[in-house]
């Protein structure tokens, strides 16, 4: 027997939103009141050890506080700077004993200055400049110093301060990547690893790659993807995607407070204004600071601040809480 789906209105206790169903996405539920919604628990207690109670990804808004063994005890010199494979990445460049080194978009290369002290100096430790050297595919030339504000030497490369993350338990780790949007594994150049991604032509092959109806345009479109199937896009070329502590059914949203300085919110579109996806799953939602949200099949969807170019994916499996969402509203399927 099927359950008549209805809609949720404001002040809704989660109690009742757990034995009331919606009809989420449909025309009746965009078309009037949003539902409104209650964040996974108390919004200081979202993100707290997750990384994303603060905007270093430090896990200092809750817990503890503690850092985890790692990376964390490493502060001394890099040794010699080597080019390693980072997956998703390419060419990046890690440490004499294999650990992922990293940039924080918050520093100058001109002059070098670094802008992490205090709990982001514990998230992400500084590099010291002492008896650092080169291998090959990285010029001896970029390396540096700058002064920190504790009088110690921190290794610059092509004028960026050098870290390394605090959460990479062990060497080939990167999970710093992408953090607040403003942390990247660090390049052998100096700039990002993988910038250089969907430039020239691999750029000419995503287009060739995407399908007629989205020269049609539209404020979201289905496009396919090689490795993760057919994924949803806005208006930008952004891709979107779904948080593993929401819940599209009773309706609940984890991503609160400095979360949303990394994953931003999508606004709703047009469900008529589509390409690819049916317009019976679009909808939007209520968040708890009352702005509105857009939803693919009940559930909200964001961008990732560390997508760079059009057609990115590298907030794909972030955490194994993020990932890309398909047309039909599931998760992309995890590749590797």
């Amino acid at each position: 027997m099927k359950i008549k789906r209805r809609e949720i209105f404001a002040g809704s206790a989660v109690a009742v939103l757990m034995m009331t169903t919606a009809a989420c996405g449909s025309s009746d539920n965009y078309g009037g009141k949003a539902p409104a919604v209650q964040p996974v628990g108390d919004s200081k207690q979202v993100g707290a050890g997750s990384g994303y109670g603060d905007p270093y990804g430090s896990g200092a808004g809750g817990g503890s506080g503690a850092v985890p063994a790692g990376a964390a005890g490493k502060t001394g010199s890099a040794g010699q700077l080597k080019v390693s494979e980072i997956a998703g990445l390419g060419p990046g460049v890690t440490d004499s004993e294999g650990f992922t080194l990293y940039r924080f978009d918050k520093d100058t290369p001109k002059p070098p200055k670094s802008n992490c002290e205090g709990d982001c100096a514990a998230a992400w430790p500084a590099v010291s400049a002492d008896d650092a050297s080169v291998s090959a595919g990285i010029d001896a030339a970029l390396l540096g110093s700058v002064d920190r504000a504790d009088g110690t030497k921190q290794l610059t490369l092509a004028g960026w301060p050098v870290y390394r993350y605090s959460k990479d338990a062990k060497a080939g780790d990167s999970f710093g990547e992408g953090v607040g949007g403003t942390w990247h594994v660090l390049g052998p150049g100096g700039k990002p690893a993988g910038a250089s991604k969907g430039s020239g032509a691999e750029k000419e092959e995503k287009k060739e790659e995407k399908p007629a109806a989205e020269a049609k345009g539209g404020e979201l479109t289905a496009v396919q993807n090689a490795q993760l199937g057919t994924l949803v896009e806005d208006a930008e070329g952004k891709t979107l995607y779904r948080f593993d502590k929401d819940s599209a059914w009773p309706m609940k949203i984890g991503c609160v407070d400095a979360c949303t300085d990394t994953w931003k919110p999508a606004k709703p579109v047009d469900k008529n204004k589509v390409n690819g996806i049916a317009p019976e799953l679009i909808g939007k939602v209520k968040r708890p600071d009352g702005s509105e949200q857009l939803t693919i099949d009940c559930w909200p969807v964001y961008t990732f601040t560390g997508d760079k170019e059009p057609g990115d994916t590298t907030g794909h499996n972030n955490k194994g809480l993020w990932f890309a969402i398909t047309d039909k509203g599931k998760k992309a399927k995890v590749v590797g």
